[in-house]
């Protein structure tokens, strides 16, 4: 049964069309590092045997995964990213986002402010391969926006940290480095409220929010940009650095949707 399996893997790859057989395996160019452990997350629709074989035996062919179900999804540890679709950001995408700058990846754990507000902190965090760094994108509650819709820029979005459910949030409270507004986690599945609410601002000409799209995200109810910077703490989160919201724009408010499982435009639960 192996045999044949691998041997149909092997038949279908070399009959792929042209734009399959001329994808790049590694994403380097785009702030994601070939050697880097990478997440392809697919809906159930994408991972059936009915629709998008070619890809699914293409994954299995060049690095191999291990599956294993979470809720709706199947979440496919692979040794490559793997670029057969375009990298659009929809909703119900699971993604770090990487501080332009620094290269510092988003980050969030079940460890709570020693100052300000106390709930859950927010840093940024050096290293790629890293569980705590992941974030789905969510609507907003009350819109038509659904599972698998592009995110077009001006959007009101929300990012719920993948581990702990909790919301990226802000609010008046100063961070605890620089002063500035402190960025936090708070919330569950069932409490969200608009201090959960981000606009996603896209820097130069695109409408669409894409991996290699430069972006900023604006809290609606501060006016505070997402922004972190070199200022690192010492003991709890040592070598971590500080993530706060700014009112200005500055170049470290930029960030880019990096690593991470990205749904297909469409596809829905």
């Amino acid at each position: 049964m192996a045999v044949s399996f691998f041997g149909l893997a092997i038949f279908l790859l070399l009959t792929l069309d042209s734009d399959y057989a001329s994808a790049p395996v590694s994403a380097a160019s785009e702030g994601v590092q070939a050697s880097d452990n990478s997440l392809l997350y697919c809906s159930r629709a994408v991972c059936s045997w009915n629709s998008n074989i070619n890809a699914i035996l293409l994954c299995i062919f060049v690095s191999g995964w291990s599956c294993y179900d979470q809720g709706a999804f199947i979440w496919c540890q692979l040794s490559v990213e793997l670029k057969i679709y375009e990298l659009v950001v929809t909703y119900g995408s699971a993604i770090k986002l990487m501080h332009e700058r620094t290269k510092f990846r988003l980050h969030s754990h079940d460890v709570p402010y020693g100052s300000g507000s106390g709930q859950q902190s927010v840093t940024g965090f050096p290293n790629v391969d890293d569980a705590n760094s992941y974030w789905i994108v969510r609507a907003i509650p009350d819109t038509s926006a659904k599972q698998g819709d592009p995110i077009k820029s001006g959007s009101l979005i929300r990012l719920q940290h993948m581990k702990t459910r909790k919301w990226l949030h802000s609010h008046l409270h100063a961070s605890p480095i620089s002063g500035n507004m402190e960025v936090s986690c708070f919330g569950s599945d069932g409490e969200s409220d608009t201090g959960d609410h981000w606009s996603l601002e896209i820097e130069g000409n695109g409408k669409t929010w894409r991996q290699d799209q430069r972006v900023r995200l604006r809290h609606v109810d501060t006016g505070g940009y997402l922004h972190s910077h070199d200022k690192k703490y010492q003991r709890i989160a040592g070598g971590q650095q500080e993530v706060c919201g700014v009112r200005e724009k500055r170049p470290d408010n930029v960030w880019l949707a990096a690593e991470g499982v990205y749904l297909p435009v469409g596809e829905s639960k």
